[in-house]
């Protein structure tokens, strides 16, 4: 994730640091008497300091809140639910700076580690299948393995117990699926396999390959048929949804100069190459990303008891008060358990967080979270989850 994206970069700080402070959703005090918050509009730019800790306001809209909060300049796209309703859907700032694009419900984001949770569902969804079982070692799929590898599962690369690196290479770097399992198989081991939690990418480009060889499909059209599909998504994938340019955010770095937009980097013709694939760089929207919290809230893409496993919670996360599941962090609190996940490099920042008892969604993006001396969302990522939760919550029912 970026935030136990405990990712490359900036992926791997974010990722740390969210994972201390992201999950106030499942304790979060009510905000009395809020109005209905508007859906569809784009939320104004905000011109508060993103050092200011503001508190809440009675009868605060989530448009209201995140136009007080928002640093000016920053620019992306917040959406809130609470089971299959929506209760926010708006943009801030811009998606293109050069044409002056509006960011909005319907731009297209990396969603970067986030990408996880769906190559564990992938997995999930090949065990209802009968193609794979969880505990079966990585060699059934994988050929031949080093002595020191043998005994790896599939459970342990989706729970970050695999004792492998975190990255064997660039995500940028051209390198096929033969060739990123070969370097993955010969990399040392961090801990033997089960032992200990390392977040790993380069152990969720390898569940990446094993959904192609247990399913005969590739990775993206695998997706695209079992978990997109039925979910109604659209437009999410890497290259499958052949969006329009013009909806594609560009990405900003820390001193306001275009990095372009994802797929402007080195990518094979059908997705990026494989130190990412898998493990992030998939692009979607704040609405699929709705569509895809209501799909794990009944049975379009998994049945509840691959959801169960999907959620559960396999290995404490050292430092932290929460543990891993299978692509997403797992906490328990007082008023239930919240699961999310963060995405995260050295120009964006994502956050997805659910809500298991009262099933509220908040999932923000930036594709400008970061301004040398002038803001640092990542910095302001409990405030703003918690600030939304609120503000849905109050709603009532």
């Amino acid at each position: 994730m970026d935030h136990v994206d405990l990712s490359r970069g900036r992926r791997t700080r974010a990722a740390v640091t969210a994972l201390t402070t992201l999950l106030m959703l499942g304790a979060c005090t009510e905000v009395g008497g809020a109005g209905r918050p508007g859906t569809g509009s784009a939320a104004e730019p905000a011109t508060g300091s993103a050092a200011a800790a503001p508190k809440a306001r009675v009868g605060e809209s989530v448009a209201d809140f995140l136009h007080r909060v928002l640093p000016a300049g920053a620019g992306g796209t917040v959406i809130a639910a609470r089971g299959g309703e929506l209760a926010h859907c708006g943009g801030f700032g811009t998606a293109d700076r050069a044409s002056g694009t509006p960011a909005s419900c319907r731009t297209v984001y990396d969603v970067m580690s986030i990408t996880k949770q769906f190559t564990a569902a992938a997995i999930l969804k090949l065990e209802v299948m009968g193609r794979l079982r969880v505990s079966d070692p990585v060699s059934r799929f994988l050929g031949p393995v080093p002595e020191d590898k043998r005994a790896l599962t599939i459970d342990q690369l989706l729970s970050h117990t695999s004792g492998l690196v975190e990255s064997v290479g660039d995500d940028y770097e051209p390198v096929s699926r033969d060739g990123l399992v070969r370097q993955a198989l010969a990399s040392e081991l961090r801990s033997a396999p089960g032992r200990e939690f390392h977040y790993s990418n380069t152990g969720y480009s390898l569940l990446a390959a094993i959904v192609e060889e247990a399913s005969g499909e590739g990775y993206e059209p695998f997706l695209a048929r079992h978990l997109f599909g039925p979910a109604g998504m659209e437009r999410t994938g890497y290259v499958l949804p052949r969006w329009p340019r013009d909806l594609v955010a560009v990405e900003y770095d820390s001193e306001g100069r275009s990095r372009g937009r994802p797929f402007d980097h080195p990518w094979a013709a059908d997705g990026p190459y494989w130190h990412l694939r898998g493990n992030g760089g998939m692009l979607s929207t704040a609405e699929d990303m709705f569509r895809w919290h209501r799909a794990l809230s009944g049975d379009e893409v998994l049945p509840e008891r691959a959801r169960r496993k999907l959620f559960a919670p396999r290995v404490r996360i050292p430092e932290l008060d929460e543990a891993y599941g299978y692509g997403w962090v797992v906490r328990e609190t007082p008023e239930g358990r919240v699961v999310w996940h963060n995405g995260g490099n050295d120009w964006s920042l994502a956050y997805l967080t659910r809500s298991l008892r009262d099933d509220v969604l908040v999932y923000w993006v930036s594709n400008h979270a970061y301004r040398d001396g002038k803001w640092n969302l990542e910095d302001q990522a409990e405030e703003l989850t918690k600030g939304i939760a609120d503000r849905v919550r109050a709603e009532g029912p």
